[in-house]
């Protein structure tokens, strides 16, 4: 399927359908590269490209929550530092993100709200800069 075919599949819901074309270029101009490679082989794709796909196809129904799960695994940094500018700004155009991820340095950079899991214990909460801020997960998740 192409770029294009796999962001059409997330808009099936009524509502989605409805506004297809303009979610379609919302979704364009977050990931611009989607745009130009709209027709070709989802499967021929970096994986950054793919996990675009993917972010854009999920954005296509018009979510107001959108849980993601190891967004930057395998990616380049480059593509790392993409993909999380891309969260942010959909943030910030009303949608609430969900994100688990390992990549503990952005992801409290770009949190409002953020938890630490010890073993699959919440042991921490809070302000996302707060957190990075912390001394124990400073020491426990950055190495510093």
């Amino acid at each position: 399927m192409t770029v294009l075919e796999n962001l059409e599949l997330g808009s099936f819901m009524t509502e989605a359908k409805r506004r297809r074309n303009e979610t379609l270029d919302w979704v364009y101009n977050i990931f611009p590269r989607l745009r130009e490679r709209r027709n070709q082989l989802a499967g021929t794709l970096s994986g950054g490209e793919q996990q675009m796909v993917a972010v854009g196809r999920g954005l296509m129904s018009r979510p107001k929550l959108l849980m993601l799960d190891e967004p930057s695994l395998g990616l380049a940094p480059i593509l790392v530092q993409e993909v999380f500018k891309s969260l942010e700004r959909v943030n910030q155009e009303g949608v609430t993100i969900f994100l688990v991820e390992q990549n503990v340095k952005h992801t409290l950079t770009i949190a409002t709200h953020a938890y630490v899991l010890e073993n699959g214990r919440i042991v921490m909460e809070g302000k996302g800069v707060d957190l990075l801020n912390n001394s124990h997960v400073k020491k426990a998740y950055l190495g510093i």
